[in-house]
């Protein structure tokens, strides 16, 4: 691994908060808003902590979740091109190529309660012996981890099918059976039970946790 691959820089798209997370319905419909918040600052704290990652850029229009990423030390730009997810970001990458030359870049999905810093830096070790990569969410489907050497080289295909664009356009699949906290992204409420079970991180369990309380809202 050389200097550059050792040090990635990950792009974090966080939608506005009022559009986020409309899958998540029964009792977590309530809880929607704060959800989404709280998920976004779990990963972002899991990503800030991992030794192999130089910075997380957040791309968003939201004013909470911008306030409150940047306190815990990411970097964050509104949504200039405000076209959808792809278009979002490849601003993110032109701004890592800006602010860190010679840094790889990553996006990383914002829906990663269960995130661990340590099974984020396995997958980027992995990564870095590929031009291109890319790790599979739980369902097999879709994306939560897309990374290049280099930053023009990332070309983010995003939406329903995600990993099989990523792949027919080069990227390597990165082995992660032993990844369960990288791959679990929550868009149902099943996926929410599942990153429970791995352990979600303080903000997502506070929310949960006001939830189960006698008089919360339902």
């Amino acid at each position: 691994m050389d200097e550059a691959s050792g040090h990635w820089c990950l792009v974090v798209p966080v939608k506005r908060l009022d559009r986020a997370k409309t899958r998540l319905d029964g009792p977590f419909a309530t809880y929607r808003r704060d959800l989404a918040l709280a998920f976004a600052l779990d990963t972002v704290a899991a990503a800030l902590s991992c030794p192999l990652v130089a910075a997380v850029l957040v791309v968003t229009d939201e004013p909470e979740a911008a306030e409150r990423l940047a306190a815990l030390g990411a970097q964050v730009t509104g949504d200039d091109p405000d076209a959808g997810l792809n278009p979002a970001l490849a601003h993110g990458a032109d701004q890592v190529l800006g602010r860190h030359p010679g840094a790889s870049v990553g996006t990383l999905a914002a829906d990663l309660p269960a995130l661990r810093a340590d099974e984020l830096a396995l997958a980027l070790g992995r990564a870095a012996a590929h031009r291109r990569a890319f790790v599979r969410d739980a369902d097999g489907r879709g994306t939560t981890l897309l990374l290049a050497r280099r930053a023009d080289d990332l070309r983010p295909a995003f939406g329903p099918g995600s990993a099989a664009r990523h792949e027919a356009g080069g990227a390597t699949e990165v082995t992660a059976g032993d990844l369960p906290t990288v791959r679990t992204d929550v868009d149902l409420p099943a996926d929410l039970d599942a990153a429970v079970l791995l352990g979600v991180g303080p903000a997502t369990a506070a929310v949960l946790a006001g939830m189960s309380r006698p008089g919360a809202s339902q």
